[in-house]
């Protein structure tokens, strides 16, 4: 059984990613996604990465907060665009 705590930096690790603060920081700033692109079909990932995503999603578990908090920030920029109004 798997007794890793589900937070965002051992979910980086999880993923074979820089962990650290900034590390998270400069991946989600630089791995922006359309609001039309799931978390788990992002170009970006290996698909080992993308399994895990999708698993972590679909099995509705404590990681799936996680990775929901992921999917936000990744389309963070996407969500600002289409909620500004146009001048």
């Amino acid at each position: 059984m798997d007794e890793t705590l589900p937070r965002m930096t051992n979910l980086f690790l999880q993923l074979g990613l820089d962990a650290s603060e900034q590390g998270i920081a400069q991946f989600i700033r630089h791995h922006q996604l359309p609001c039309e692109t799931g978390i788990g079909e992002a170009a970006y990932w290996n698909e080992g990465q993308r399994q895990f995503l999708r698993e972590k999603i679909d099995s509705d578990g404590v990681w799936a907060i996680v990775v929901d908090q992921l999917n936000e920030s990744l389309h963070e920029d996407a969500t600002k665009a289409s909620t500004t109004p146009a001048p």
